[in-house]
């Protein structure tokens, strides 16, 4: 009976000593109030000597320049880098004023979207066929990333040295073909219209080696159980692919086009050394507007003002895509 009383009086002290559901911990030590959570500032506190060093970096590549560059259009700047005074807006009012502006904006949003989509559509049947197993398959992955390490003038320049009328590899390619006449009768990088099309063709070539290989790492995502489960419910490849794998690359080709529309609108090396040479601003874009402004007029006041617009363009154009596109939206 005596055991039996203290074993009772044992779990009921321990019942009163626990405490009840609902009730919030106290501690001794500040009179029985709950402890106060760390505050936000003492988060970012601690959070800055492992950050601050990306914030130098940024403020110093990023936001520096992009305030010198604001601050730069609207000056009047000379020749020499003199800077005589404030002009307000009317380095801008010369930039809209400019005759070619519309037709060289046109031409920059035909030059990114051409870029992009073509470069997306080819990465995605490239990385589906990298995603197969075959012999060899790491030779060719390897391939793939050459026009990726490769100094993008170097490739530029034998794709331009290619297409010469009388010495060109790829000319003659065309000549043997029967595209071309005679290896004399076109000039390729003379003439606005093609040099520009073939500043294309490279530019999708050395942006196929990111874009695959981001849409390669999201086709290695997709569940097998779902892929076979899409198989026993009758689906075939294409239905399987539109119904079940494209909508699980959605994140990865959302980053690829974010990222290929960013550095296509700020390509300068394919479009100077394939077009620099052609008078006028018919294959123009606006980087290469740019340049032209400065090495040709040495008006960098103007230039700024132009990288200013080109700036709000590509901040408008993401913003966009990003709020329809929604990249972080779950499938």
């Amino acid at each position: 009976m005596s055991t039996t009383s203290d074993v009772s009086s044992t779990q009921a002290g321990a019942a009163e000593s626990r405490p009840r559901a609902g009730a919030s911990p106290t501690s001794p030590s500040n009179g029985g109030r709950p402890p106060k959570k760390p505050s936000r500032v003492r988060h970012v506190l601690a959070a800055l000597p492992w950050i601050g060093p990306a914030l130098i970096l940024i403020f110093g590549v990023v936001l520096y320049p992009a305030v010198v560059m604001f601050y730069n259009s609207t000056r009047d700047i000379s020749q020499s880098g003199v800077d005589k005074g404030s002009v307000g807006l009317d380095n801008y009012i010369e930039v809209f004023s400019f005759p070619y502006f519309w037709p060289i904006f046109g031409r920059t949003i035909v030059w990114v979207v051409v870029v992009v989509a073509l470069t997306v559509l080819i990465s995605l049947g490239l990385a589906q066929i990298l995603n197969k197993a075959f012999p060899g398959r790491r030779i060719v992955r390897l391939a793939v990333i050459i026009p990726w390490a490769a100094s993008v003038v170097m490739t530029t320049m034998v794709v331009y040295y290619g297409l010469e009328p009388y010495f060109g590899i790829i000319n003659k390619f065309l000549v043997d073909v029967g595209l071309v006449d005679t290896p004399e009768g076109y000039g390729w990088t003379r003439n606005p219209a093609t040099a520009f099309a073939w500043s294309i063709v490279v530019a999708i070539f050395v942006s196929l080696p990111f874009t695959t290989y981001t849409i390669l790492a999201g086709l290695q995502t997709v569940p097998g159980e779902v892929l076979e489960a899409a198989k026993m419910d009758g689906a075939g490849p294409v239905r399987t692919y539109w119904g079940v794998v494209l909508p699980q690359l959605r994140s990865a080709l959302a980053v690829a086009v974010l990222i290929n529309i960013i550095n296509v609108f700020n390509s300068l090396p394919i479009l100077k050394v394939m077009t620099g040479s052609i008078p006028g601003y018919d294959a123009d874009t606006i980087m290469t507007m740019i340049f032209k402004y400065i090495q040709n007029q040495h008006k960098v006041d103007v230039a700024s003002a132009l990288s200013v617009v080109a700036f709000v363009i590509v901040i408008v154009i993401v913003a966009v895509y990003v709020r329809v596109v929604k990249p972080m939206k779950e499938v």
